[in-house]
């Protein structure tokens, strides 16, 4: 926290006026500064205060956009700004590393009602900078509109520096299925905050996992260069993003559920809510580690193989957990985030 934060002011702007009273260009005027704020980057020709920013990247581009919603992807009562700013960075920068890509810069528009404290949206920014500085990148400008709710779209910019990208469907069989971290936690953290039985404070690593997550991006790079053939992060669950790769493959994908890595303290909270962490692990989002197909021989180190690709035996795609198919009678009911269901579940 900045010494303005503790004085309720930044730059003569008082973080309890609205949005509305204070005004569009004074607030981007103030957004600009912190986005500008450290070490100057070589390859930010033009950054954020002009028009649009222009980067010499020194080959291909990689760029990917997400966007979170108050009340759909998050909740004030739950993350403070801050976290909620930084978590919509590590969603988009993790789209970047599935291409085998490094984030380099960011592009980040808000909106929020006029009625918006600007100490919120202040926040907001900060946590934006922060996780783009702790991923080596710069904010490279954006814009605020006016809306009925709180709106944060990251637009990611990366660079392959020399690497091919790795897409989607280019898993071949006989490879490895592997991941680059633990899986489950930002489910359970999910759980745990939105059980009012259970005491958040009694498990606060997997609530601020959900918060923000922590994937290491540098695996992106390293899968690239260890050569894997299909990659993608793990935003929408396991079980969803195997799916999603079985498609665009053509092949079958199947996984063991115990080879898949998992935090030790998920078996006290499934416990205490009367829950299997394998649903987490499988079906639970917003990790955000990146699952990858590669050669056998291949896998990098700090990667764990939790199953293989198999030859396709029809044009559906086909997911194995434990020898049964998900989604046939009898076989695992798993599904993962669905953009456009009920967030209630029901």
């Amino acid at each position: 926290m900045t010494s303005d934060d503790a004085g309720g002011s930044r730059g003569g702007i008082v973080r309890t006026d609205t949005v509305g009273e204070i005004g569009e260009r004074a607030v981007i005027a103030a957004l600009t500064a912190a986005a500008t704020s450290g070490e100057p980057a070589d390859d930010i020709v033009i950054g954020s205060g002009d028009d649009a920013a222009v980067l010499d990247i020194g080959g291909s581009a990689v760029i990917s956009t997400d966007t979170v919603v108050e009340g759909r992807h998050f909740r004030f009562d739950w993350s403070t700004p801050r976290q909620i700013g930084a978590r919509a960075v590590v969603q988009s920068a993790a789209d970047v590393a599935a291409m085998g890509g490094r984030t380099t810069g960011l592009v980040v528009s808000i909106a929020c009602p006029a009625s918006t404290p600007v100490g919120v949206v202040l926040d907001l920014n900060d946590g934006v900078v922060d996780a783009a500085h702790a991923l080596g990148a710069r904010v490279l400008g954006g814009d605020l509109v006016a809306a009925g709710q709180v709106v944060v779209s990251v637009t990611a910019v990366g660079a392959l520096e020399g690497r091919r990208p790795v897409s989607l469907g280019g898993a071949r069989t006989g490879d490895a299925l592997a991941v680059s971290g633990p899986l489950g936690a930002g489910a359970a953290g999910l759980a745990v905050l939105s059980d009012k039985r259970v005491d958040a404070s009694a498990w606060t690593d997997v609530v601020a996992l959900h918060r923000v997550p922590s994937p290491d991006l540098t695996q992106g790079p390293i899968a690239a260069a260890a050569g894997a053939h299909a990659m993608t992060d793990i935003s929408d669950g396991l079980v969803e993003e195997l799916i999603t790769m079985s498609r665009a493959a053509g092949l079958v994908m199947s996984v063991r559920a115990d080879d898949v890595p998992r935090r030790p303290d998920l078996s006290g909270v499934a416990r205490e809510l009367g829950v299997t962490v394998d649903r987490w692990v499988l079906a639970g989002g917003e990790d955000h580690h990146l699952l990858a197909a590669f050669d056998p021989a291949s896998v990098p180190g700090g990667w764990t193989v939790i199953g293989e690709v198999g030859e396709v035996s029809s044009t559906a795609p086909e997911v194995w957990v434990d020898g049964r198919r998900v989604g046939e009678p009898g076989g695992p009911d798993l599904h993962g985030w669905q953009s456009f269901a009920d967030p209630s579940g029901g």
